[in-house]
Protein backbone atom coordinates (compact mmCIF):
# COMPACT_ATOMS: atom_id res chain seq x y z
CA UNK A 1 0.00 0.00 0.00
CA UNK A 2 0.85 3.50 -1.04
CA UNK A 3 1.20 6.36 1.64
CA UNK A 4 -2.07 8.39 0.91
CA UNK A 5 -2.13 11.26 3.42
CA UNK A 6 -0.22 13.47 0.91
CA UNK A 7 2.41 14.42 3.28
CA UNK A 8 5.85 13.24 3.64
CA UNK A 9 7.57 13.55 6.68
CA UNK A 10 11.00 14.38 7.36
CA UNK A 11 11.47 13.04 10.97
CA UNK A 12 12.00 8.62 11.32
CA UNK A 13 8.89 8.67 13.98
CA UNK A 14 6.50 10.49 11.25
CA UNK A 15 7.87 8.28 8.45
CA UNK A 16 7.58 5.17 10.42
CA UNK A 17 4.63 5.94 12.13
CA UNK A 18 2.81 6.80 8.38
CA UNK A 19 4.43 3.41 7.42
CA UNK A 20 2.79 1.43 10.32
CA UNK A 21 -0.85 3.35 9.24
CA UNK A 22 -0.42 2.03 5.98
CA UNK A 23 0.31 -1.32 6.72
CA UNK A 24 -2.79 -1.13 9.03
CA UNK A 25 -0.59 -2.54 12.07
CA UNK A 26 -1.43 -2.13 15.39
CA UNK A 27 -5.22 -2.34 14.59
CA UNK A 28 -6.35 -5.52 16.93
CA UNK A 29 -8.09 -8.24 15.01
CA UNK A 30 -7.19 -11.43 17.07
CA UNK A 31 -7.04 -11.12 20.81
CA UNK A 32 -3.35 -12.28 20.82
CA UNK A 33 -2.00 -9.34 19.31
CA UNK A 34 -3.42 -7.30 21.98
CA UNK A 35 -0.08 -6.34 22.59
CA UNK A 36 0.37 -4.83 19.32
CA UNK A 37 -2.13 -2.52 19.60
CA UNK A 38 -0.57 -1.16 23.38
CA UNK A 39 2.86 -0.57 21.49
CA UNK A 40 1.44 1.37 18.81
CA UNK A 41 -0.63 3.72 21.07
CA UNK A 42 1.95 4.50 23.69
CA UNK A 43 4.42 4.93 20.64
CA UNK A 44 2.10 7.55 18.19
CA UNK A 45 0.93 9.25 21.05
CA UNK A 46 4.72 10.06 22.29
CA UNK A 47 4.63 11.64 18.30
CA UNK A 48 1.54 13.42 18.56
CA UNK A 49 3.05 15.09 22.05
CA UNK A 50 6.49 15.68 20.14
CA UNK A 51 4.79 17.09 16.79
CA UNK A 52 1.15 18.58 17.88
CA UNK A 53 1.07 20.93 15.10
CA UNK A 54 2.51 18.68 12.30
CA UNK A 55 0.18 18.28 9.29
CA UNK A 56 0.19 14.00 10.10
CA UNK A 57 -0.47 14.96 13.81
CA UNK A 58 -4.30 14.58 12.93
CA UNK A 59 -4.53 11.76 11.34
CA UNK A 60 -2.09 9.93 13.96
CA UNK A 61 -4.64 10.78 16.87
CA UNK A 62 -7.66 9.29 14.97
CA UNK A 63 -5.57 6.14 14.24
CA UNK A 64 -4.65 6.08 17.89
CA UNK A 65 -8.48 5.99 18.76
CA UNK A 66 -8.73 3.45 15.98
CA UNK A 67 -6.85 0.96 17.47
CA UNK A 68 -8.49 1.78 21.34
CA UNK A 69 -11.62 1.50 19.81
CA UNK A 70 -10.72 -1.85 18.18
CA UNK A 71 -10.12 -3.77 21.75
CA UNK A 72 -13.09 -2.08 23.46
CA UNK A 73 -15.21 -5.38 23.03
CA UNK A 74 -12.32 -8.11 23.63
CA UNK A 75 -11.29 -5.84 26.95
CA UNK A 76 -14.75 -5.38 28.30
CA UNK A 77 -14.91 -8.21 30.69
CA UNK A 78 -12.57 -8.31 33.60
CA UNK A 79 -12.62 -11.94 33.80
CA UNK A 80 -12.40 -13.02 30.38
CA UNK A 81 -9.60 -10.61 30.35
CA UNK A 82 -7.76 -12.98 32.50
CA UNK A 83 -7.52 -15.34 29.48
CA UNK A 84 -5.40 -12.94 28.03
CA UNK A 85 -1.55 -11.73 29.10
CA UNK A 86 -0.70 -9.20 30.97
CA UNK A 87 0.06 -7.46 27.74
CA UNK A 88 -3.69 -6.97 27.51
CA UNK A 89 -3.21 -3.43 29.93
CA UNK A 90 -0.39 -1.89 27.43
CA UNK A 91 -3.75 -0.48 26.44
CA UNK A 92 -5.02 0.85 29.79
CA UNK A 93 -3.18 4.47 28.95
CA UNK A 94 -4.64 5.41 25.96
CA UNK A 95 -7.87 4.45 27.42
CA UNK A 96 -7.55 6.66 29.81
CA UNK A 97 -6.15 9.76 27.73
CA UNK A 98 -9.37 9.04 25.22
CA UNK A 99 -11.87 9.08 28.59
CA UNK A 100 -9.83 12.13 29.48
CA UNK A 101 -10.35 13.84 26.17
CA UNK A 102 -13.81 12.71 25.20
CA UNK A 103 -15.84 11.60 28.30
CA UNK A 104 -16.69 8.64 26.89
CA UNK A 105 -17.86 6.33 29.26
CA UNK A 106 -17.45 3.82 27.18
CA UNK A 107 -13.68 3.94 27.73
CA UNK A 108 -14.15 4.66 31.44
CA UNK A 109 -16.39 1.08 31.54
CA UNK A 110 -13.34 -0.47 29.72
CA UNK A 111 -10.34 1.17 32.21
CA UNK A 112 -12.35 -0.27 35.22
CA UNK A 113 -12.46 -3.27 33.16
CA UNK A 114 -8.73 -3.89 32.81
CA UNK A 115 -8.03 -2.35 36.48
CA UNK A 116 -10.29 -5.21 38.02
CA UNK A 117 -9.02 -7.77 36.42
CA UNK A 118 -5.45 -7.09 37.72
CA UNK A 119 -7.31 -8.15 41.00
CA UNK A 120 -8.69 -11.39 39.35
CA UNK A 121 -5.38 -12.41 37.86
CA UNK A 122 -3.44 -15.31 39.15
CA UNK A 123 -0.48 -14.46 42.00
CA UNK A 124 2.19 -17.00 43.52
CA UNK A 125 2.81 -17.21 46.75
CA UNK A 126 4.71 -14.03 47.35
CA UNK A 127 2.21 -12.16 45.50
CA UNK A 128 3.75 -11.92 42.22
CA UNK A 129 1.49 -11.58 39.25
CA UNK A 130 1.33 -14.70 36.63
CA UNK A 131 1.99 -13.10 33.44
CA UNK A 132 -0.64 -15.31 31.54
CA UNK A 133 -2.31 -18.64 32.05
CA UNK A 134 1.19 -20.75 33.19
CA UNK A 135 1.20 -21.72 37.13
CA UNK A 136 3.53 -19.80 39.29
CA UNK A 137 5.41 -18.19 36.22
CA UNK A 138 5.97 -14.27 36.22
CA UNK A 139 7.75 -12.54 33.18
CA UNK A 140 9.73 -9.73 32.99
CA UNK A 141 7.24 -8.55 29.83
CA UNK A 142 3.93 -8.42 31.79
CA UNK A 143 5.72 -4.98 33.32
CA UNK A 144 5.65 -2.66 30.38
CA UNK A 145 1.85 -3.19 30.39
CA UNK A 146 1.53 -3.74 33.83
CA UNK A 147 3.76 -0.56 35.42
CA UNK A 148 2.46 2.32 33.65
CA UNK A 149 -1.11 1.71 33.53
CA UNK A 150 -1.51 0.87 37.40
CA UNK A 151 0.48 4.00 37.61
CA UNK A 152 -1.74 6.36 35.19
CA UNK A 153 -4.76 5.01 36.93
CA UNK A 154 -3.38 5.35 40.53
CA UNK A 155 -2.92 9.04 39.32
CA UNK A 156 -6.37 9.32 37.79
CA UNK A 157 -8.80 7.72 39.95
CA UNK A 158 -6.46 8.20 43.04
CA UNK A 159 -5.42 5.54 45.80
CA UNK A 160 -1.74 7.00 46.03
CA UNK A 161 -0.49 5.55 48.90
CA UNK A 162 -3.10 2.56 49.44
CA UNK A 163 -2.57 -1.46 48.65
CA UNK A 164 -2.58 -0.41 44.96
CA UNK A 165 1.03 2.13 45.01
CA UNK A 166 2.40 -1.23 47.02
CA UNK A 167 1.53 -3.62 44.92
CA UNK A 168 2.72 -1.59 41.82
CA UNK A 169 6.47 -1.58 43.39
CA UNK A 170 6.06 -5.01 44.50
CA UNK A 171 6.07 -6.74 41.18
CA UNK A 172 8.98 -4.54 39.82
CA UNK A 173 10.93 -5.59 43.01
CA UNK A 174 9.90 -9.60 43.29
CA UNK A 175 10.74 -9.96 39.98
CA UNK A 176 14.05 -8.04 40.30
CA UNK A 177 14.95 -10.72 43.22
CA UNK A 178 14.29 -13.53 41.23
CA UNK A 179 15.50 -12.99 38.53
CA UNK A 180 19.16 -11.57 39.05
CA UNK A 181 21.76 -13.36 36.97
CA UNK A 182 24.82 -13.62 38.31
CA UNK A 183 27.03 -10.79 39.23
CA UNK A 184 26.02 -8.72 35.89
CA UNK A 185 22.89 -6.82 36.72
CA UNK A 186 21.14 -7.99 34.05
CA UNK A 187 18.02 -10.17 34.68
CA UNK A 188 16.61 -12.78 33.12
CA UNK A 189 13.16 -13.49 31.36
CA UNK A 190 10.98 -14.99 34.44
CA UNK A 191 10.89 -17.39 36.54
CA UNK A 192 8.54 -19.93 38.14
CA UNK A 193 8.01 -19.85 41.78
CA UNK A 194 7.07 -23.29 42.21
CA UNK A 195 10.37 -23.73 41.04
CA UNK A 196 9.06 -27.10 39.04
CA UNK A 197 9.50 -25.72 35.21
CA UNK A 198 12.04 -27.52 33.36
CA UNK A 199 14.20 -24.57 32.98
CA UNK A 200 13.75 -23.24 36.77
CA UNK A 201 17.06 -22.47 38.85
CA UNK A 202 16.41 -24.90 41.69
CA UNK A 203 17.18 -22.06 44.57
CA UNK A 204 15.55 -19.27 42.68
CA UNK A 205 13.25 -20.31 40.15
CA UNK A 206 14.91 -18.03 37.93
CA UNK A 207 15.01 -18.83 33.81
CA UNK A 208 18.38 -19.13 32.82
CA UNK A 209 18.71 -16.96 29.94
CA UNK A 210 18.91 -12.95 29.42
CA UNK A 211 16.46 -12.30 26.77
CA UNK A 212 17.03 -8.64 25.30
CA UNK A 213 13.44 -8.10 24.28
CA UNK A 214 11.98 -9.48 27.84
CA UNK A 215 14.88 -6.82 29.67
CA UNK A 216 13.77 -4.15 27.06
CA UNK A 217 9.90 -3.96 28.29
CA UNK A 218 11.26 -4.07 32.05
CA UNK A 219 13.85 -1.13 31.68
CA UNK A 220 11.14 0.98 29.42
CA UNK A 221 8.59 0.35 32.35
CA UNK A 222 10.44 1.33 35.01
CA UNK A 223 11.53 4.65 32.86
CA UNK A 224 7.65 5.08 32.28
CA UNK A 225 6.32 4.19 35.40
CA UNK A 226 8.61 6.60 37.16
CA UNK A 227 7.55 9.20 34.94
CA UNK A 228 3.87 8.77 35.55
CA UNK A 229 3.64 7.66 39.11
CA UNK A 230 2.55 10.24 41.94
CA UNK A 231 5.97 9.54 44.79
CA UNK A 232 6.73 12.51 46.48
CA UNK A 233 9.83 13.65 45.04
CA UNK A 234 12.61 11.78 47.43
CA UNK A 235 10.72 10.01 48.99
CA UNK A 236 11.86 6.68 50.15
CA UNK A 237 10.11 4.60 47.25
CA UNK A 238 11.08 7.48 44.71
CA UNK A 239 14.45 7.12 45.58
CA UNK A 240 14.54 2.79 46.02
CA UNK A 241 12.32 2.71 42.89
CA UNK A 242 14.71 5.20 41.02
CA UNK A 243 18.10 3.20 42.44
CA UNK A 244 16.24 0.23 40.63
CA UNK A 245 16.19 1.40 37.50
CA UNK A 246 19.78 2.86 37.45
CA UNK A 247 21.35 -0.66 38.87
CA UNK A 248 19.58 -2.19 35.27
CA UNK A 249 20.41 0.42 32.93
CA UNK A 250 24.16 0.39 34.42
CA UNK A 251 24.10 -3.21 33.33
CA UNK A 252 22.27 -3.27 30.36
CA UNK A 253 24.83 0.23 28.86
CA UNK A 254 27.40 -2.36 30.33
CA UNK A 255 25.84 -5.46 27.61
CA UNK A 256 26.36 -3.16 25.09
CA UNK A 257 28.28 -4.48 22.20
CA UNK A 258 31.33 -2.41 21.26
CA UNK A 259 31.26 -3.60 17.25
CA UNK A 260 27.63 -2.57 17.27
CA UNK A 261 26.37 -0.35 19.84
CA UNK A 262 23.52 -2.54 19.99
CA UNK A 263 22.49 -5.47 21.88
CA UNK A 264 22.30 -9.41 21.69
CA UNK A 265 18.89 -11.65 21.33
CA UNK A 266 20.98 -13.66 24.50
CA UNK A 267 22.53 -11.26 26.04
CA UNK A 268 24.41 -13.68 28.34
CA UNK A 269 25.93 -14.85 25.70
CA UNK A 270 27.22 -12.03 23.85
CA UNK A 271 29.11 -13.36 20.02
CA UNK A 272 28.31 -17.04 20.32
CA UNK A 273 27.54 -19.36 17.86
CA UNK A 274 23.73 -18.26 16.28
CA UNK A 275 23.10 -15.12 18.97
CA UNK A 276 22.39 -11.66 16.64
CA UNK A 277 22.00 -7.63 17.23
CA UNK A 278 18.21 -7.92 17.56
CA UNK A 279 16.81 -4.73 16.80
CA UNK A 280 13.20 -4.70 18.60
CA UNK A 281 15.49 -5.00 22.49
CA UNK A 282 17.88 -2.86 21.36
CA UNK A 283 15.18 -0.12 19.93
CA UNK A 284 13.59 -0.18 23.58
CA UNK A 285 17.27 0.36 25.68
CA UNK A 286 17.83 3.17 23.02
CA UNK A 287 14.73 4.94 24.42
CA UNK A 288 14.45 3.87 27.65
CA UNK A 289 18.45 4.94 28.43
CA UNK A 290 17.68 8.40 26.05
CA UNK A 291 14.53 9.06 28.18
CA UNK A 292 15.98 8.25 31.38
CA UNK A 293 18.73 10.80 30.90
CA UNK A 294 15.99 13.71 30.06
CA UNK A 295 14.42 12.79 33.03
CA UNK A 296 16.79 13.34 35.50
CA UNK A 297 16.61 9.70 36.69
CA UNK A 298 19.68 8.19 35.39
CA UNK A 299 22.79 8.93 37.53
CA UNK A 300 25.42 8.92 34.49
CA UNK A 301 23.46 10.69 31.85
CA UNK A 302 26.24 12.13 29.72
CA UNK A 303 27.41 8.19 29.46
CA UNK A 304 23.42 7.23 29.31
CA UNK A 305 22.84 9.54 26.02
CA UNK A 306 26.48 8.23 24.41
CA UNK A 307 25.80 5.25 24.36
CA UNK A 308 22.11 5.82 22.92
CA UNK A 309 22.60 8.30 20.63
CA UNK A 310 25.55 5.67 18.74
CA UNK A 311 23.36 2.89 18.84
CA UNK A 312 20.05 5.07 17.84
CA UNK A 313 22.39 5.86 14.62
CA UNK A 314 23.84 1.87 14.55
CA UNK A 315 20.28 0.48 14.38
CA UNK A 316 18.84 3.28 11.59
CA UNK A 317 22.00 1.91 9.41
CA UNK A 318 21.18 -1.91 10.13
CA UNK A 319 17.22 -2.07 10.22
CA UNK A 320 15.88 0.53 8.41
CA UNK A 321 14.38 -0.42 5.32
CA UNK A 322 13.18 1.96 2.25
CA UNK A 323 10.84 0.47 0.38
CA UNK A 324 10.04 1.87 -3.25
CA UNK A 325 6.31 2.70 -2.51
CA UNK A 326 7.51 5.45 0.04
CA UNK A 327 7.44 3.42 2.87
CA UNK A 328 10.10 2.65 5.37
CA UNK A 329 10.26 -1.27 6.07
CA UNK A 330 11.52 -2.62 9.74
CA UNK A 331 13.77 -5.89 9.90
CA UNK A 332 15.54 -7.49 12.38
CA UNK A 333 12.71 -8.19 15.06
CA UNK A 334 12.49 -11.61 16.79
CA UNK A 335 9.29 -13.44 16.50
CA UNK A 336 7.33 -14.21 20.02
CA UNK A 337 9.83 -16.13 22.74
CA UNK A 338 8.06 -17.66 25.71
CA UNK A 339 9.04 -19.62 28.82
CA UNK A 340 6.51 -22.17 27.71
CA UNK A 341 9.56 -23.71 25.85
CA UNK A 342 12.92 -25.47 27.25
CA UNK A 343 13.73 -21.69 27.65
CA UNK A 344 17.39 -22.96 26.81
CA UNK A 345 20.05 -20.55 24.34
CA UNK A 346 18.90 -23.00 21.42
CA UNK A 347 15.60 -22.08 21.61
CA UNK A 348 16.00 -18.11 21.94
CA UNK A 349 18.49 -17.85 18.79
CA UNK A 350 15.99 -20.38 16.80
CA UNK A 351 12.91 -17.99 17.05
CA UNK A 352 11.84 -16.46 13.20
CA UNK A 353 12.68 -13.40 12.94
CA UNK A 354 10.24 -10.67 11.37
CA UNK A 355 9.94 -8.07 8.76
CA UNK A 356 7.78 -5.54 9.88
CA UNK A 357 7.00 -6.89 13.10
CA UNK A 358 4.44 -4.33 15.14
CA UNK A 359 6.51 -4.63 18.15
CA UNK A 360 9.84 -3.91 16.35
CA UNK A 361 8.26 -0.97 14.59
CA UNK A 362 6.57 0.34 17.77
CA UNK A 363 9.95 0.26 19.58
CA UNK A 364 11.53 1.81 16.76
CA UNK A 365 9.13 4.81 17.01
CA UNK A 366 9.47 5.39 20.66
CA UNK A 367 13.29 5.48 19.86
CA UNK A 368 12.83 8.07 16.79
CA UNK A 369 11.08 10.25 18.97
CA UNK A 370 13.94 10.19 22.23
CA UNK A 371 16.58 10.92 19.75
CA UNK A 372 14.90 13.69 17.69
CA UNK A 373 14.26 15.48 21.28
CA UNK A 374 18.27 15.12 21.95
CA UNK A 375 19.38 15.95 18.16
CA UNK A 376 16.87 19.01 18.64
CA UNK A 377 18.43 20.00 21.49
CA UNK A 378 16.11 19.40 23.98
CA UNK A 379 18.86 16.70 25.50
CA UNK A 380 21.24 18.97 25.57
Amino acid sequence: MVLTWGVIASNYSLQMAQSIMSRQHGILKIPSDILNTGVTQKAFRKVVQLYPDHPLTPAIEDYIQKSVDSTLETLADPQNDTKLPLDRLSNGNELINLFKQTTNFTYKDTILALRDSIDYQPRNSENGLWYYIYPNWSYLDGMYSFGPFQADYIKYFGDWLGTKSLDLLDQFYLLREHCKHNNTGLLVHGYDESKKAVWANPNTGASPHVWGRSLGWYLTALVDTLEVFPFPPHSPQHDSFKSLLNNVASAVMTATDPASGLWWQVMDSPGKEGNYIESSGSAMFIYALFKGARLGYLDAPVRAKGIAKRGYENLVDRFVVRNDNGTLGWNGTVAVCSLNSTASYEYYVGQPILYNSPLGEGAFVLASVEYEMFDNGNLS
